[in-house]
């Protein structure tokens, strides 16, 4: 059998796969994790006679949505395919969790409204388009509060922020399942544009897209950018065109959604997490019989461990490529990250109003300071 051959057969086995994959009720997750294991029609067959058995006998059906291709876990670690397997596993077989990703849904504020509303039971959101919709936890981007990844996981496994924040979340209709740890967010700058970015004084009127969340445009004000709101869909075109020469997702992000190619320079200046939560609609998750209820949040506690395990790995893939794409990585001295907190950094008296309207009062800002700052029982490497 010569190449042309064996790349034909391959063709064809994969469309009968999907075909397979069509009439068995097969989740996406399935038919793209089978991609390039499974293709043979017997084992295609047996994965969709599995996946179909597992929907059959199970009691209750989780539709989960998600923004992310199910290849995206490799550079950012959204970790969609593992929570489905541990929900299943840990109710033992009584949710059959069904995958929609890659924006099938919809996306963003799309997905919380989503699960909000009890469309679908629950997806991902990143925490700036969850905050709308539940606004304390929009302290997340409170800058250098817990920018790096230790501090934010120290924040969101906290008693304070159980006692505090989950109420919250809660009362507006969700069932927070566990906070994603991607990595910090990153100064990111298009090439031609305003070359490599290490102190504050260098983004002077530089145009810094943003997403809607209104204390990151204050961040970048602060700090001496002129900040641009550019929809998430629209900013590679913004990016290239030059409507806005610089951004701030996580390397990850950066990777997963073609930037590699339009970018010259990344900082590391850890002054906001990039982090997803996955949240379930709370009255249908109230509706699940108590051992039900503990094996959801039991997979999901076990998916947090694995995230938080898969962030370096991610972190580098990602770096590896943007790096042979010709990307400039500048990590910061502690000098020069002081510099950047003087400038924009959550002691300053400008995020006052936004600590007591999101916290309740200074006190209790001042005990989510001390929250973020404190070990908990989870690690995590940072950038």
């Amino acid at each position: 059998m010569d190449i042309q051959d064996r790349k034909e057969l391959a063709s064809a086995e994969r469309r009968n796969f999907l075909k397979i994959a069509s009439t068995a009720g097969f989740t996406t997750a399935l038919v793209a994790g089978a991609a390039g294991t499974l293709w043979s029609t017997e084992a295609a067959a047996q994965s969709a006679n599995e996946e179909r058995d597992r929907e059959a006998a199970a009691e209750h059906t989780m539709t989960l949505a998600t923004a992310y291709v199910l290849g995206a876990s490799r550079s950012y670690p959204i970790m969609q395919l593992d929570l489905k397997e541990n929900i299943q596993n840990a109710t033992n077989g009584k949710i059959y969790v069904k995958l929609a990703p890659g924006g099938q849904l919809g996306a963003g504020g799309a997905l919380v409204q989503a699960v909000q509303g009890g469309t679908i039971q629950a997806a991902q959101h990143s925490l700036a388009n969850f905050a709308p919709f539940a606004s304390a936890v929009d302290l997340i981007n409170m800058p250098y509060l817990c920018g790096s990844n230790q501090r934010f996981t120290n924040l969101v496994n906290s008693d304070f922020w159980s006692a505090n924040v989950t109420p919250k979340i809660e009362e507006n209709g969700f069932k927070p399942l566990f906070y994603v740890n991607i990595d910090p967010r990153v100064v990111a700058v298009r090439k031609g544009g305003a070359g490599a970015v290490i102190t504050p004084s260098d983004l002077n009127g530089v145009k810094f897209r943003v997403p809607g969340s209104a204390m990151l445009q204050q961040y970048y004000r602060l700090v001496g950018a002129n900040p641009t709101p550019v929809a998430w869909g629209e900013t590679p075109s913004a990016i290239q065109q030059g409507v806005a020469d610089a951004l701030d997702p996580s390397v990850g992000a950066l990777y997963v959604f073609g930037f590699k190619d339009i970018l010259s320079h990344v900082t590391f200046t850890q002054a906001v997490p990039d982090s997803q939560v996955y949240s379930c609609n709370l009255e249908w998750f109230n509706t699940m019989p108590a051992d039900v209820q503990e094996g959801i949040m039991w997979g999901s506690e076990m998916t947090a461990h694995q995230n938080l395990a898969k962030v370096p790995s991610a972190r580098t893939h990602a770096m590896a490529e943007l790096t042979k794409a010709g990307v400039q990585f500048h990590s910061l001295s502690e000098d020069q990250l002081a510099e950047w907190k003087a400038a924009g950094g959550y002691q300053r008296s400008e995020w006052d109003e936004f600590k007591v309207e999101l916290a309740g009062s200074m006190d209790a800002f001042a005990k989510m300071e001390e929250a973020a700052g404190t070990q908990g029982k989870y690690y995590v490497h940072d950038a």
